[in-house]
């Protein structure tokens, strides 16, 4: 399997985050359900949430509205400083592990491609 873009994927964006500020974030995969093997990541990562799935549960519905699965993939904590145009990924989710934070990365860099720094660290919480 390998991730991929189908019509109702790329209608979903692969990063939506608060602009500033350390938050909690999920990593989701988005299957299309035409094709279980036709597969999207996504990164959403949001302050209002106390516990990772909060996010994971507002996405869960939103893609499910869209007639898609969600897995999540795990998660973790990210500080965005946009002034510095810094992010830095880190952390785990108690209830869904830790997240490949180096997807979460390349995800990122994509997303916001003019920071200068945009890096992951497996240490803390």
């Amino acid at each position: 399997m390998a991730e991929s873009n189908s019509p109702g994927l790329s209608s979903v964006p692969d990063v939506e985050i608060d602009a500033n500020g350390l938050f909690k974030y999920v990593l989701i995969k988005v299957i299309d359900p035409s094709n279980e093997n036709t597969y999207k990541c996504i990164v959403r990562g949001f302050d209002w949430a106390n516990y990772h799935a909060d996010i994971y549960d507002k996405i869960e519905e939103e893609i499910g509205e869209m007639r898609m699965k969600t897995e999540c993939l795990g998660g973790g904590r990210i500080q965005h400083d946009r002034l510095a145009k810094k992010i830095l990924v880190y952390g785990y989710s108690v209830g869904f592990g830790r997240a490949d934070h180096s997807i979460t990365v390349e995800k990122l860099k994509t997303a916001y491609p003019d920071y200068e720094s945009i890096t992951f660290s497996n240490e803390g919480y």
